[in-house]
């Protein structure tokens, strides 16, 4: 195969990166409004991009891309209504793009007029096939456009009423010699020359992802330690996905001594896209690293964003995709079930297995980690009956609910609904009456003898469409009323017994827990339930039976 080569093989045997850890968030630069907006089919309208620009306010991010404003008129005006309007909040600095050229420099400080803190984004690009085949022009020529840029943005900052801040990108950087990638940087620091505590961004580009993201990072380390006046530089990446890479790329450059990411919500940009913010700043969130950025309220921005860019959102998309947090594998259900009891009852650090963080600390709820289909098991039914239904199912009972859910699923082939998870139990388990039923039943008397409560029971026993009268002595309701239905012919014994209150309030309900075992050692559970407990019981033994006695 000859089409296609090695594009950028650079071996930097001195890096540092691989022994370091990502201990704090680097500054963010949210590209939404402009790279990402260029990248859409069909582009925000200024109400559309208003509201991104507030969302991204509202979320944290201090730098922000809003347009091109020398490329397009919409987005020039884009620039004065966000500047005019007062939309802009003290501590946000505004940035927008430019290419090296003096007309479009001069047209992009008119659109920033009284903007009090402002990044103007330089690039021309630097790699051998953009400086051969698209410009032209040797190392010198394109070094020499890019400092002559410089000197312009110098100069009409000077007339500027605010703060100006340089960022220059050489773009293609991850294409370009790692050499050449030095000496133009170092030469439009040394062009901007700044003072004192002035900062002038560098940022380094993948503009198209060539490589692995080891490859980037080295790229990105050897140009920092090679970057004059360090002190002034902030070093910066923008990391695209064409291999599927851009958020590894962009988090091990940080390793390399980035100290500023640009990036965009959900990774929206050309082709396959630019680096997901929100996956960066999540990842580091799951480490217990403050990001800067709040995504408490994950839904709400996931909202704002389809709205306004007509794109969809993955439901496998980390962190804030629909599926993420949801386990359909029995396996996984089971010990995401227990991860989570654990944690509710102990709390401290959270280790709940197959979920990197809580959902609620992003906004999601419980109702959707565990969903179920014919894949899941004995786990996730009962997770769903006990932490969303208001049931508390013993966990010996937990084999045949799942059983009868799953059985459920298989019939319907296809992802069951709470409401048919819960209407699965009800049926299978709840007030069965259909061959077994207590239709009355009268406690003749009761006693207490040497501190145990004896009661002497009567009742009428249908089974099979036949009614007769059973009597039976026992400690307390359930154990005389067993007996008597155990004198009738119908062998059992109680393994267990559980009740709850399933509603608060004069009008609660109680739900009772029985098993049975019969001579031949199956058991069955069943459920009842009445505002009256002990007609619960009653309930839960004939729900028993029924399923016992088929």
């Amino acid at each position: 195969m000859t089409k296609y080569t090695v594009q950028q093989h650079f071996e930097f045997h001195q890096r540092s990166w691989p022994s370091k850890r990502i201990d704090k968030a680097p500054i963010w630069c949210s590209v939404d409004l402009r790279d990402g907006n260029q990248a859409l089919k069909n582009p925000m309208n200024p109400e559309n991009k208003l509201k991104i620009f507030k969302t991204l306010v509202q979320i944290g991010f201090k730098e922000i891309e809003i347009s091109f404003p020398s490329a397009s008129k919409t987005d020039y005006e884009f620039t004065r209504r966000l500047i005019e309007n007062g939309h802009i909040p003290p501590d946000t600095s505004i940035q927008i793009l430019t290419q090296a050229r003096k007309h479009l420099i001069i047209k992009s400080f008119e659109a920033l007029r009284d903007a009090p803190n402002v990044i103007i984004h330089l690039y021309n690009s630097t790699s051998p096939a953009q400086r051969n085949v698209v410009f032209k022009k040797n190392c010198s020529e394109i070094i020499n456009l890019a400092t002559d840029s410089v000197k312009m943005i110098r100069d009409e900052s000077t007339k500027h009423n605010g703060k100006v801040t340089l960022e220059y990108s050489p773009e293609s950087f991850s294409q370009t010699e790692p050499d050449f990638a030095c000496d133009i940087c170092n030469a439009v620091i040394d062009t901007w020359d700044p003072q004192a505590d002035e900062k002038v961004i560098i940022n380094l580009p993948s503009t198209v992802e060539i490589s692995t993201p080891n490859n980037f990072a080295d790229q990105v380390e050897y140009v920092i330690n090679k970057l004059h006046r360090k002190e002034n530089v902030i070093t910066s990446v923008h990391t695209h996905n064409d291999r599927g890479c851009a958020i590894a790329a962009a988090e091990l450059a940080i390793l390399a001594g980035a100290q500023r990411v640009e990036g965009t919500l959900f990774g929206n940009g050309e082709r396959t896209g630019n680096a997901d913010l929100i996956t960066l700043a999540l990842n580091m969130f799951s480490q217990g690293i403050d990001s800067g950025l709040d995504f408490s309220d994950i839904s709400s921005v996931s909202d704002v964003y389809t709205e306004c860019t007509d794109m969809p959102i993955h439901p496998r998309h980390p962190y804030a995709g629909e599926l993420v947090f949801t386990a359909f594998s029995g396996s996984h259900q089971d010990a995401i079930s227990k991860g989570l009891s654990d944690y509710n009852q102990k709390g401290g650090v959270w280790q709940v297995p197959y979920l990197p963080i809580d959902p609620k600390d992003i906004g999601r709820s419980c109702e959707n980690i565990i969903r179920i289909n014919s894949q899941s098991g004995k786990g996730g039914a009962a997770f769903i009956l006990n932490e969303i239904c208001g049931f508390q199912i013993p966990k010996n009972m937990f084999a045949e609910t799942g059983k009868t859910v799953q059985k459920t699923a298989d019939k319907k082939g296809r992802e069951l609904s709470v409401e048919e998870i819960r209407n699965a139990f009800m049926t299978e388990f709840v007030n069965r009456s259909e061959n077994v039923r207590i239709s009355e039943y009268n406690i003749d008397e009761s006693t207490v003898t040497d501190n145990r409560h004896q009661i002497c029971i009567t009742a009428n026993l249908l089974h099979s469409g036949k009614e007769v009268t059973v009597k039976g002595k026992g400690n307390g309701l359930l154990d005389a009323l067993s007996n008597a239905i155990n004198s009738y012919g119908l062998k059992y014994q109680i393994i267990s017994y559980h009740e709850h209150s399933i509603e608060r309030g004069s009008n609660a309900k109680a739900v009772s827990y029985i098993e049975l075992e019969n001579e031949d050692k199956k058991r069955c559970f069943g459920a009842g339930i009445d505002t009256d407990i002990a007609l619960a019981s009653v309930l839960a033994l004939t729900s028993a039976l029924n399923r016992l006695y088929r």
